[in-house]
């Protein structure tokens, strides 16, 4: 194998313009379907298509006719149980951080689960409370029904208990995350989650987890705090932990800490140990059983007053009917809700799927997961999503497909019906230090800042801004902080790109930027500009003032000054001033005043008139009559359009500039554009008498090759002999 610097290739063709190149090259047309056409084709049914949307939307038909009953099932039966302990555990823990019950936190363990073994696409995710979703859902929940005062107005609640209204809210809220989800994926929109950044999800992540930190302290402290909810409700929820702080409950901060120590160090060793356990240790589960047996034994909930989880009825509830009030108040709380728990959800299922090598469809999540949340809403189920550490757990635990889902779910529905008495005396702060020890992974994030800082700044400014306002001015209005700060980012690169001058690599076709390279030349005469974005209405000035800059002038003010010097000379000649074509410049050095009449700046626009001019102008020579235009040292401007994908309508009249260079004898050559951007320049009427399509040219170096051709380079003496001529040539020089 040859090394990559002895490689040699040689290519041998015509110089292409897009002309010549379409000439040699016949084009095959083709018909453009119209919307009419999309519509009709939608709406079409036949026996296949009615098969693919089966299969589609019903993914279980297509795995399980592949399912692997010897290799696979033993592994989803192990993964399942796994999973299904951990899913008790966090469906308890999350649920405080909803301020509901906590057994409708099991719910969301079960329901939800249900109905995406049927229509889910990914093979390994766990489906249930999410602790991100479960806050959000708690600020709606502790707005509308408030630990103090009275609740919000809704017919709905009349005769409830406080929990029995906020669970409504909660179930109500879950069904309209649900319909929004079902609706998006049934109009095809699972594109929708590319609008949030791994950056912006990072952050807003890492700023809820400091979120469900802060609410969990009144469970690790043994306190009674009031929910609060909107902007700075962290800061009033930390004044009320820190005013009560003398009454922390010993027996519940004890605990916790305990907890706490111990999974953390079990699951560093996990961590470290992966490749060796083949069952990661279930520490969580472990001491919830040592917690629950210590509490049952010492009888904390009476003996020290220790709030334990209480009473878990054996019984499903019946379902209930979503509150339309409820639906009008927090539709605007819903719909963040609903964008989170997909983007969530989906980022961690692509995860998976590109390690085990299938695909999943994001509008089909979409409808998985509308379709799990209006079921397990309706059957007071928490909002539903994924979480990373239980996904992890069903993966890592050798679960193949949503099998494994849905033994998870039959061991809650086990907890549920049977032995769901014996997590009772399960303290509370058991459950706030096992929701805080999972929020490692996302507190973490936070060391990504300075990466990001020193690789791209823009990306940091989203993180920091989208985690600050997140944190201080509330999850829903952080995340729309952070969608704005990532689109402004977007503009600010598409609005302000790097544009660059090229220069050739001697003896190669390869242009690459001036400034980068030193054995590098740059044609004579020549001036090459890239614009390495896409040429629309918010860029197209910056666009043309880097064009003046690189080329080193303003071509409009040469055009202005180059006809109002040919009016000069016209007038000298009017008045019968023979003496500049004798070629003394003793009369013609006469001062003439130049007229500002901006009346006559549309003429000065114009081309250049040299119609009753006897004599040819040499622009970049010293002029008579005290007549100064500046020198204009290039011949030819080639714009490199390799990058620019489309162009709008403020783009092509901002094109139009171009004429002003083609007017002052700088021939202008565009290369590498899209045909498909041609074709619009095209249909847009861009080409004329002066922008011919004769300029496109397929690379850069076809049209260097055809300005040498027009313009050979000099050789050193002409050089020489130029910079002397230059000094003594005539400036004016009479025409045959």
């Amino acid at each position: 194998m040859l090394r990559p610097s002895t490689q040699r290739y040689s290519v041998t063709r015509p110089l292409y313009s897009e002309d010549a190149f379409e000439d040699e090259h016949a084009k095959v047309y083709r018909k453009h379907k119209t919307f009419l056409h999309h519509v009709i084709q939608y709406f079409t049914c036949t026996s296949e298509r009615a098969k693919n949307t089966a299969i589609s939307l019903l993914p279980i038909i297509g795995w399980m006719k592949t399912y692997s009953f010897k290799e696979w099932l033993l592994n989803d039966i192990l993964s399942g149980v796994s999973t299904g302990l951990v899913a008790v555990l966090q469906g308890l823990a999350f649920s405080l951080l909803a301020s509901i019950p906590t057994w409708y936190g099991l719910y969301a363990a079960f329901f939800p689960v249900i109905m995406y073994f049927f229509l889910g696409t990914s093979r390994h995710i766990s489906v249930g409370s999410f602790p991100v979703l479960s806050l959000m859902v708690g600020a709606v929940v502790t707005r509308l029904v408030p630990d103090e005062g009275l609740p919000a107005n809704i017919t709905a609640f009349e005769g409830l208990t406080k929990e029995e209204q906020r669970v409504l809210v909660s179930a109500s809220l879950t069904f309209l995350v649900g319909l929004f989800q079902l609706g998006m994926g049934l109009l095809q929109v699972g594109f929708i989650v590319m609008y949030l950044s791994d950056t912006l999800i990072s952050g807003f992540t890492t700023a809820a987890a400091v979120h469900i930190l802060i609410s969990q302290l009144k469970f690790v402290l043994g306190l009674t705090v009031p929910g609060f909810s909107g902007p700075l409700s962290i800061i009033y929820t930390l004044e009320s932990v820190f005013t009560q702080i003398t009454s922390t409950n010993i027996h519940d901060l004890v605990t916790s800490i305990v907890v706490m120590v111990m999974v953390l160090g079990v699951k560093e060793i996990n961590d470290r140990f992966k490749s060796k356990l083949k069952v990661p240790i279930p520490i969580e589960i472990i001491m919830t059983v040592i917690a629950c047996g210590v509490s049952y034994a010492f009888n904390f909930s009476e003996n020290h007053g220790v709030d334990v989880v209480g009473k878990i009825p054996n019984t499903f509830e019946s379902p209930i009917a979503p509150s339309l009030q409820v639906f009008q108040m927090a539709a605007v709380d819903a719909f963040p809700i609903a964008i989170v728990g997909f983007a969530v959800a989906f980022a961690v299922a692509k995860v998976y799927s590109v390690k085990h090598d299938y695909v999943i469809d994001g509008n089909q999540e979409l409808i998985a997961f509308g379709a799990s949340n209006i079921f397990g809403g309706a059957f007071k189920s928490l909002a539903a999503s994924t979480a990373l550490s239980r996904s992890a757990v069903q993966e890592s635990t050798g679960g193949k497909t949503q099998v494994a889902g849905l033994l998870s779910a039959i061991i809650v529905l086990v907890v549920i019906l049977g032995i769901g008495f014996l997590l009772e005396p399960l303290p509370k702060s058991v459950l706030g230090a096992v929701v805080i020890v999972n929020l490692k992974g996302m507190l973490m994030q936070v060391v990504t800042v300075p990466y990001l800082w020193k690789k791209d700044r823009p990306d940091c400014i989203v993180w920091v801004g989208t985690c600050l306002a997140a944190i201080f001015l509330g999850l829903d209005i952080g995340l729309a902080v952070g969608l704005g700060l990532e689109l402004l980012t977007v503009v600010f690169r598409a609005q302000f790109p790097h544009c660059s001058v090229l220069a050739n690599i001697s003896g190669t076709d390869i242009y690459r930027d001036r400034k980068d390279y030193v054995n590098i030349y740059e044609p004579e005469g020549v001036k090459i500009f890239r614009i390495p974005s896409p040429i629309f209405f918010a860029n197209i000035d910056f666009f043309r003032d880097k064009l003046k800059d690189a080329v080193g002038f303003n071509p409009l003010r040469i055009l202005r000054k180059r006809n109002k010097a040919v009016k000069k000379m016209k007038k000298l000649l009017k008045k019968g001033d023979n003496d500049m074509q004798n070629g003394l410049q003793a009369t013609c050095s006469m001062p003439i005043e130049e007229s500002e009449d901006e009346s006559n700046m549309e003429d000065l626009d114009k081309p250049t008139d040299y119609s009753d001019l006897p004599i040819q102008v040499n622009w970049n020579a010293e002029l008579p009559a005290n007549i100064q235009v500046p020198p204009v040292n290039i011949h030819s401007l080639v714009l490199d359009f390799s990058v620019v994908s489309f162009l709008d309508i403020s783009a092509l009249k901002g094109l139009k500039a171009i004429k002003e260079f083609i007017r002052i004898n700088v021939d202008v050559y565009i290369v590498g554009c899209d045909p498909y951007i041609i074709e619009k320049l095209r249909n847009c009427k861009f080409f004329d008498d002066e922008i011919k399509t004769s300029i496109f040219f397929l690379t850069i170096h076809d049209a260097m090759l055809f300005i040498n051709e027009s313009h050979p380079p000099k050789t050193v003496s002409e050089k020489v002999m130029k910079t002397f001529g230059d000094c003594t040539s005539l400036i004016c020089s009479f025409k045959d």
